[in-house]
């Protein structure tokens, strides 16, 4: 009897101890373990109380998280910038890729070309952020960049800028962009067509205006004259079309492009998604399993922290700007003297102030909100961008605009809009 209270008494206090003993067996230093500490302190901050519901929607973040890129710098070395809050100023470069990511269903697509590059730069006080579309067919030159196999490319003086990402990869993307602005790129990632469909679906989809019937058999758009809700495959089809909207050209599909990304900064802070840790966590999911990322982005907390600095940046900051291009026989160039002035401003920090209209594949919403900034729209026979005069200075506004200065204006012939002013897109016309 003796000999069975002990084991009895035992097996009570293993019970007993059972919680402690599995705390010991798993007490390791787990990066995964980490990042859920961030996240449940993010949450405790925001006064979310689906605490499990949060944990699960980290894990399930970590677990989608694709393979990344390493980036360089222009002597090779790989760039490493530290993770966790972002404090100041920064740089993130998005490249849309052309490949269909292996997806059967957009054809047999042998390219890996960037036909959409843009720049997001955030101000060091995190009140303003502009947004620089490239030209795909935009004429530049290609620094030696690393070849994925090992050793290095030759630097070549004119190419188009979406000939970049088959050339050396995202790496050669950030640097050949570095080069032309001037700018540190330390962040950047590739998104494919079905990573497009993802973010969309993401948000509920995104309203956009159009001001008459569009249908582009070459990407299968087909939207109605007024407000059309698109996510999915619609979505890509709109960000995509070129032959449907202004011109025909890729400047048209430029400001067509501005016309969703204006409505999806809206969409966002209307929906408080950048407040929402948990809404915000669904984000990073659909950007990190449809994106590739650099190492310094492939993180969710990374995501998360950029989020948080946007999340309070007024819509009529948010600033989307074509780089200034004109025409050349076989493609565009840069317009120097107007691409000097943006570049400048981005490099001090300073925000930009447009006075030229939104581009020719957009207009103004006639049925805008009142208290919204109207759109400006030239005359449909504006001729193309030209080469800015080179007398033309930086003027500014406000002293106390940014933390670099004040807001520069630039010239008439740089095209854009922000994300507070409601436009149209325009279908195709001869």
């Amino acid at each position: 009897m003796s000999e069975m209270h002990t084991r009895a008494q035992a097996r009570a206090q293993e019970k007993a101890a059972g919680p402690a003993v599995r705390h010991g067996r798993l007490k390791q230093h787990h990066p995964l373990k980490a990042l859920l500490k961030i996240f449940v302190a993010v949450v405790a901050v925001f006064g979310v109380t689906g605490v499990s519901l949060a944990a699960y929607a980290a894990v399930d973040v970590v677990s989608s998280v694709k393979k990344s890129v390493k980036l360089v710098d222009a002597k090779g070395k790989e760039t490493t910038p530290g993770v966790g809050a972002m404090n100041g100023a920064f740089n993130v470069l998005l490249a849309g890729s052309d490949s269909g990511g292996g997806n059967s269903a957009y054809g047999d697509r042998e390219e890996n070309l960037n036909d959409v590059t843009m720049l997001l730069h955030v101000s060091a006080d995190h009140q303003n952020a502009t947004v620089v579309s490239f030209p795909r067919d935009m004429f530049v030159s290609i620094p030696s960049c690393p070849d994925p196999k090992g050793g290095s490319f030759d630097s070549m003086s004119r190419q188009k800028i979406n000939n970049s990402l088959s050339y050396g990869g995202l790496a050669c993307t950030v640097l050949t962009v570095e080069k032309l602005t001037g700018l540190d790129i330390p962040y950047a990632g590739v998104i494919e067509f079905d990573g497009v469909i993802e973010m969309s679906n993401a948000v509920g989809g995104v309203p956009v205006c159009v001001a008459g019937d569009i249908e582009d058999p070459y990407t299968g758009l087909d939207v109605k004259a007024g407000q059309n809700v698109l996510e999915g495959s619609q979505a890509l089809a709109f960000l995509r079309t070129r032959h449907g909207v202004g011109d025909g050209s890729d400047l048209g599909r430029i400001s067509n492009q501005q016309v969703f990304l204006s409505s999806l900064v809206r969409t966002i802070k209307s929906a408080d998604v950048l407040s929402n840790p948990v809404k915000l966590y669904g984000l990073a999911k659909a950007a990190t399993s449809s994106i590739t990322l650099s190492d310094s982005l492939n993180n969710p907390t990374t995501i998360v922290s950029m989020a948080m600095a946007l999340k309070n940046i007024d819509i009529s900051k948010v600033v989307f700007v074509q780089y200034p291009n004109h025409y050349v026989d076989g493609g565009v160039a840069p317009t120097t003297d107007a691409a000097d002035q943006l570049m400048s401003a981005l490099q001090n920090d300073q925000p930009v102030t447009l006075t030229g209209d939104t581009g020719v594949g957009s207009e103004a919403d006639p049925n805008a909100p009142a208290t919204q900034t109207p759109a400006t729209q030239a005359p449909a026979t504006q001729a193309p961008a030209t080469q800015a005069p080179a007398t033309q200075a930086p003027t500014t506004g406000t002293p106390d605009a940014g933390t670099g200065g004040g807001a520069v204006e630039l010239p008439s012939d740089v095209h854009g809009q922000t994300a507070a002013q409601y436009t149209c897109s325009k279908p195709f016309t001869e």
